[in-house]
């Protein structure tokens, strides 16, 4: 089983969506059981807070629930318990490295690389602009998907 954490800084928009995305893909590849897929914080800001009502609807909008999710924080501890650790932005990635202490064995990425790119998924808090978030990290689920399955 290959298990995958996606994160970002309040684990109420990006990630989650992140998360119920790429558990939607897997699904429907036929991959659900080979996955393990889950979402954390790099802030302590939100922890315990549902997915924010906004990212909710956006998932709505694709068919996709999010009962039950609530926003966790990202320990030094996970990184022994996760194979990816896939970061939405720039700061992520920095807060995930200061967080773990390294990345010794290669398993941070920032999302969009699985989409040929190098830019930062933007953050829908701030941007109010959550269909291009949607969008954006479909679009990296499905390059991410598409080189897992690759190792199965």
């Amino acid at each position: 089983m290959i298990r995958v954490m996606f994160v970002c800084h309040g684990n109420i928009c990006r990630s989650p969506i992140a998360e119920f995305v790429m558990k939607k893909l897997a699904s429907a590849a036929g991959y659900s059981n080979d996955f393990y897929i889950t979402s954390s914080a790099t802030s302590t800001e939100e922890l315990g807070n549902p997915v924010y009502p906004p990212a909710r609807s956006e998932l709505a909008k694709h068919g996709i629930g999010c009962t039950g999710k609530t926003a966790v924080q990202l320990k030094k501890s996970d990184y022994d318990k996760y194979d990816y650790f896939i970061g939405m932005d720039t700061a992520n990635i920095r807060n995930m490295n200061r967080i773990f202490g390294s990345d010794k064995e290669g398993k941070i990425y920032k999302l969009l690389t699985f989409a040929g790119r190098s830019d930062d998924v933007s953050d829908p808090w701030y941007s109010r602009d959550f269909g291009t978030a949607y969008a954006d990290i479909e679009e990296g689920c499905k390059g991410l998907l598409k080189q897992l399955m690759e190792q199965l």
